[in-house]
């Protein structure tokens, strides 16, 4: 259900933005804008974001927490994780996490 939910989402927005194409992260689908991930789903069924540092991460409206692939290193910089009880939103913050990269 919840890699479905992710694979809804890319496809809508590969169909949608033609700089949007398929792929992968850290061997998980991901979604990419001009070749540079912005959006995959994660291993532990969650979907991760890369919105940046900065995010105002309390307008999303939703619980966020860093995403971490590593044992004994710090979490990624900018990348966020959102669980599947929230998958609503994950649309709506695949668009946030396309219009950060797309205005670097």
């Amino acid at each position: 259900m919840e890699l479905e939910r992710f694979m809804e989402i890319r496809e809508l927005f590969c169909q949608k933005y033609p700089e949007v194409t398929e792929g992968k992260m850290m061997s998980s689908p991901a979604i990419h804008y001009n070749k540079k991930v912005f959006a995959f789903f994660s291993r532990k069924h969650k979907m991760v974001f890369n919105l940046g540092k900065d995010y105002p991460l309390d307008k999303l409206g939703v619980e966020v927490s860093e995403f971490n692939p590593f044992k004994k290193k710090k979490p990624l910089a900018g990348w966020y994780e959102i669980d599947f009880d929230q998958h609503q939103k994950w649309e709506m913050i695949t668009l946030k996490a396309l219009e950060r990269i797309k205005s670097n």
